[in-house]
């Protein structure tokens, strides 16, 4: 596959085609999905901790033999994640669980709870150099221009 790349807002380039890892159950199943993908020249995976199968995506990676800046990782932060302080510590769970050193793109999953102290927490995340770009998943135009008017940033994805 000749992969095609999409330029975010912040200068970062997302591959056009991934592969979505919803609904497979456990991280032995999400290894082999994920391992067939990057043969078939996929370079994206997205993911999510409500998915529970973080830690496959990462082992993947490792034993793809492709290196890590040539592969990108989506995954997305639930609500009860959400809150300034309480974001920072499930970031750093994630990049436990992955294993990969740094999370491409993060996102917040849903636009409930306290997504604007959510949002502060990934900025940081972005400045400490865990995190590449950041977005929302599943928000509607009322919750986007309240994040908007709060962020340093601005989402790289809706």
């Amino acid at each position: 596959m000749n992969q095609t790349y999409v330029t975010l807002n912040d200068g970062n380039k997302i591959p056009q085609f991934g592969l979505g890892v919803y609904m497979i159950p456990g991280d032995e199943n999400t290894k082999a999905a994920c391992m067939e993908a990057f043969r078939a020249g996929y370079r994206h995976i997205d993911t999510a901790h409500a998915y529970q199968n973080e830690r496959g995506v990462g082992e993947a990676v490792k034993e793809s033999g492709i290196p890590r800046e040539e592969i990108w990782i989506t995954t997305k932060l639930w609500p009860s994640e959400y809150g300034e302080g309480k974001t920072v510590a499930a970031i750093d769970k994630m990049l436990s669980r992955l294993d990969t050193g740094y999370i491409d793109l993060l996102l917040l999953h849903q636009q409930f709870g306290d997504y604007i102290g959510a949002w502060k927490d990934m900025e940081k995340a972005v400045a400490a150099g865990k995190v590449r770009s950041i977005g929302i998943s599943n928000f509607e135009s009322e919750r986007l221009e309240e994040l908007l008017v709060a962020a340093t940033i601005k989402p790289s994805v809706l």
